[in-house]
């Protein structure tokens, strides 16, 4: 992969967050059906994967099927499962050559069968791999998940292991899905819209937040570059002051 000079491999994120957005749409343009649209947002996926591993990127979550996705036409629904099922057991042989390791966040249980035990098997036979960290938010919603947090917390309250005063950020980091992950310092939106969408909702608070109108489909190596030049253009400050953040 030839890298753009300007991006500088010293300052790349640890921790990427996409929502991927905008196959629907895409797909309408070219007349085609919604689902011909996520087929080609999964050859996206592919090609970001190992984007995002060539520039050492430490972890790379994308949010493939939220809660609410569930909502949708079954036969879509169906399509979508079907899509992430033959991508797992296609890429497992890839992930395992790359030392790419897959984790998920979200209610899997939700899953069909079939599919939970794909993903499970994949997530097992990669668990020792260490180049990057493909976490898949699968049945995953923000706000479920601080719920969840908060009734695992009250629980250990009541119970008398822990105590009110302990609880701080990082009780609260620890009874998330992503307790064992840093904080994304990038969250990319594609597709046009400007909004979170229930996605990591506490974990992004200071995640630098880059929107572009390209369709999923669209966004590619070249695509992907860019928004990284984008994080390395901006200051970081988590609330100090300009002149705090360079005598540091």
């Amino acid at each position: 992969m030839l890298l753009p000079d300007a991006i500088d491999l010293k300052r790349i994120p640890r921790h990427v967050a996409i929502i991927m957005d905008g196959n629907g749409r895409w797909a309408k343009r070219q007349g085609r059906p919604r689902l011909y649209g996520h087929k080609v947002g999964v050859e996206t996926v592919q090609q970001i994967v190992e984007c995002a591993r060539d520039l050492g990127v430490e972890v790379l979550t994308l949010y493939a099927f939220s809660t609410e996705n569930w909502k949708r036409p079954a036969d879509e629904v169906g399509g979508l499962m079907g899509l992430l099922k033959t991508y797992l057991l296609k890429e497992l042989a890839k992930m395992l050559k790359n030392s790419i390791r897959l984790t998920c966040i979200g209610d899997i249980a939700r899953l069909p069968k079939d599919v939970r035990q794909v993903l499970e098997d994949t997530m097992e036979k990669t668990a020792s791999n260490d180049k990057l960290t493909l976490n898949l938010a699968l049945s995953y919603g923000g706000r479920s998940e601080l719920i969840q947090a908060v009734q695992h917390i009250a629980t250990e309250v009541r119970d008398g292991s822990l105590q009110i005063d302990a609880i701080d950020e990082k009780v609260i980091d620890s009874h998330l899905y992503t307790a064992e992950l840093p904080d994304p310092d990038l969250l990319i939106r594609t597709g046009g819209e400007a909004r979170l969408s229930n996605f990591l909702l506490w974990q992004a608070s200071y995640a630098e937040i880059y929107f572009t109108d390209t369709m999923w489909p669209d966004f590619r190596e070249e695509a992907f570059h860019s928004a990284i030049l984008e994080f390395q253009g901006r200051e970081r400050r988590f609330g100090k002051t300009s002149a705090q953040v360079v005598s540091e």
